[in-house]
């Protein structure tokens, strides 16, 4: 061992007398320890937000969209998703066509989203309608001979007071033009599934019908809105949607699913820097602590600094024995830290520890996704701030003068 490490273990040591050091010393420790463990917990919890809602994201939407230009429709589009659809990286794809419209049951009236779907082609490229409480997805190829088949969102059914088998009325905005007047143009649905998603926004305005059944309702005979492709890769959507827009030809554009849910995961990054900006302030308090305890310590082991000097140790050996004891006193706390933040979130990840309400947060529970990337990067910022607090004492000690003391003890 060193002569400079062996030294500075010993210093950890802090003998009876030296209560005060070591209590000081110990707080140093402690205070590592709770900075560190907070930023592991505080970014697991800001990691399992943001991959849940990713996940439900990605499993409610499209990763690519191709949609029109000029938003007049796609013709076509069974020869074109199938030529599409062969394409590197996309795993599926699907026709959609996207409306707004009123749904009302009895005197309960509500704006919603429709999409008219190919069901066989819908499940391959988004997951959503697998999400059924009532009801089945074969629904939606059954024909009724007053109304079409519907499934609709878990708030929505709520709201509007339906259940699988009752009949709603869905009024088109467009209308139809008559001699006098725009007339309203409206149809009925039997409900024969409602969904639950988790995202009150999805649940309380979105329906789906079978394609065929909203261009009747639309008057919009052989067109889509929108060709939705599943990726095998969610993180290439860009390449993979310049792929598209070049196969398809001019007249469309495309959207993926991070320019969609820009301004969320916007706001969770924002929320991970101020999480790693107001939880750092303890770390930045732990290196004080540790500032002082060298203060101190510098000053009470004068006469050993006097005597290691008389015995031959030179100004950088003993600088490197007090930044040695200060890098210590960091490393055990974050050895400590890191072992109570990742105990902590697997803890509150495997009991889910922390219950939310779900019709609130569309989670039931805190998610807790530690990374050990955190870890190192958290590990490597304290010990370079450890670093810096220790630099001043440690070249305070080394400029001691060793006659002066030793003339003086």
């Amino acid at each position: 061992m060193r002569f400079e490490l062996f030294v500075a273990l010993r210093y950890l040591k802090a003998k009876r007398r030296q209560a005060a050091l070591s209590v000081v010393t110990a707080i140093s420790v402690v205070g590592v320890m709770a900075g560190v463990a907070a930023l592991v917990i505080a970014l697991s919890i800001n990691n399992g937000f943001r991959l849940e809602l990713q996940n439900k994201l990605l499993g409610a939407t499209a990763n690519v969209n191709l949609i029109r230009s000029q938003n007049d429709g796609i013709n076509h589009y069974d020869a074109l998703t199938d030529r599409l659809s062969k394409l590197p990286h996309v795993v599926a794809a699907a026709p959609a066509l996207y409306e707004q419209a009123l749904i009302s049951n009895r005197q309960r009236s509500s704006g919603v989203v429709i999409k008219g779907i190919d069901p066989r082609r819908e499940l391959k490229v988004c997951d959503l309608l697998q999400r059924l409480t009532k009801g089945s997805l074969q629904g939606l190829s059954e024909t009724f001979p007053d109304a079409d088949p519907i499934i609709i969102g878990a708030e929505l059914a709520r709201s509007l007071g339906v259940t699988v088998g009752d009949t709603v009325m869905i009024t088109s905005p467009q209308g139809t033009l008559t001699p006098f007047e725009v007339v309203p143009k409206y149809r009925h649905f039997r409900v024969v599934g409602v969904f639950n998603s988790g995202f009150f926004d999805f649940d309380a305005t979105w329906v789906f019908t079978n394609l065929n059944a909203a261009q009747r309702l639309f008057d919009l005979r052989n067109v889509a809105s929108v060709i939705e492709f599943k990726l095998d890769d969610v993180y290439l959507a860009d390449s993979v949607a310049r792929s598209i827009l070049k196969a398809a030809g001019s007249g469309f554009t495309t959207t993926t699913w991070v320019d969609q849910n820009h301004a969320l995961f916007s706001a969770l990054k924002l929320e991970r820097l101020v999480t790693i900006l107001t939880i750092g302030l303890i770390v930045l308090v732990a290196a004080l602590n540790i500032f002082i305890t060298l203060a101190m310590m510098v000053m009470d082991k004068n006469r050993d600094i006097a005597v290691l000097k008389s015995m031959g140790a030179k100004n950088k050996q003993i600088w490197t024995v007090f930044t040695l004891h200060g890098i210590l006193i960091a490393t055990l706390g974050t050895i400590l830290g890191l072992i109570l933040g990742y105990g902590g979130a697997w803890l509150g990840e495997t009991y889910r520890l922390i219950p939310l309400q779900a019709d609130v947060y569309g989670l039931s529970f805190v998610p807790f996704i530690p990374r050990p990337w955190d870890g190192l990067w958290i590990s490597l910022a304290v010990l370079v701030i450890s670093f810096l607090a220790a630099f001043y004492p440690s070249f305070s000690a080394a400029r001691l003068d060793s006659a002066e003391i030793l003339r003086y003890e």
